[in-house]
């Protein structure tokens, strides 16, 4: 994928391999109870993961050959699968995904696993921008004597991540969370909007048939979020305290400066199996 930011493939289609185009027409529903007839009909759609989708269809419709219909239908459109079942995984854990709420994907799990890592046992960590909740859930799963709280400035998204179990408070980035978690914070986390502005046309078609650019937009570079980030962590970390954020491009050169002169250190890149860059990860050391 070179330099380009993880969510222009895989956002628009949600999970299980995402949508590519629709060369049936919808109106062909009633479509088939059969695994492998449902799952050749998504193929001929478009549908990668065709298979794995028939499945999750399948066992959302238990049975019901109505709602079975309704809900083909549905993601024929293109409409995010997890919005068509309402759940997906995330590090293996059922996520549920309200309809209108970002979807996580499974290129933030690694982000999430570092997190774990670095949180203690009796942490603190903030979820930023957490939409369904599923890194905050991740959190709190893997280390359950922990303290994880999340924001999320929609509405829907922070409805979502507390019926995920998350303690979330709805406001933009750390500007509703509890005044009393301010130096006391081992990690922070987030997967904030950080697509360029002449990147989000390159996003698939379908992307913004269904969901808003308040996801994905991270200003001219990308950097406008997470240069908020950078600058508003240090009043809640602790010194040493762990700051994680995904990204993409030449975003991590483009904040070093940034990163150095409000006194993190330690800092490094996550990249996937590919080599591209999914994120960056700094100590907050300033005394």
């Amino acid at each position: 994928m070179g330099a380009s930011f993880f969510p222009l493939p895989t956002r628009g289609g949600g999970q299980g391999g995402g949508f590519l185009r629709s060369r049936d027409p919808i109106a062909s529903v009633p479509m088939q109870r059969d695994l492998a007839q449902l799952a050749a009909r998504l193929s001929r759609a478009g549908f990668i993961a065709a298979e794995d989708e028939a499945n999750e269809l399948l066992a959302r419709a238990a049975g019901d050959g109505e709602l079975l219909d309704s809900l083909v239908a549905r993601r024929l459109t293109g409409e995010p699968l997890a919005w068509v079942t309402g759940k997906t995984s995330f590090c293996g854990i059922d996520i549920r995904v309200d309809r209108g709420v970002y979807v996580p994907r499974w290129q933030s799990e690694p982000l999430a696993r570092r997190a774990v890592e670095r949180l203690p046992a009796t942490g603190v960590a903030i979820d930023l921008c957490t939409g369904s909740g599923a890194i905050a859930r991740t959190l709190t799963t893997n280390r359950p004597g922990a303290r994880v709280v999340a924001s999320d400035v929609d509405d829907r998204a922070a409805a979502c991540a507390a019926a995920n179990g998350v303690e979330v408070y709805r406001g933009d980035l750390f500007d509703p969370l509890p005044t009393g978690l301010e130096g006391r914070v081992d990690v922070v986390v987030g997967v904030v909007p950080y697509v360029p502005t002449p990147e989000l046309p390159l996003l698939q078609r379908d992307t913004f048939t269904f969901e808003s650019t308040l996801s994905y937009h991270g200003g001219p570079d990308g950097t406008d979020i997470l240069r908020r980030v950078l600058r508003e962590s240090p009043r809640f970390l602790r010194r040493g305290g762990a700051l994680l954020l995904e990204l993409g491009g030449a975003q991590a050169d483009a904040l070093r400066d940034d990163l150095a002169r409000l006194g993190y250190r330690d800092v490094s890149v996550l990249t996937d199996e590919d080599g591209d860059l999914r994120g960056v990860e700094a100590r907050f050391r300033k005394v």
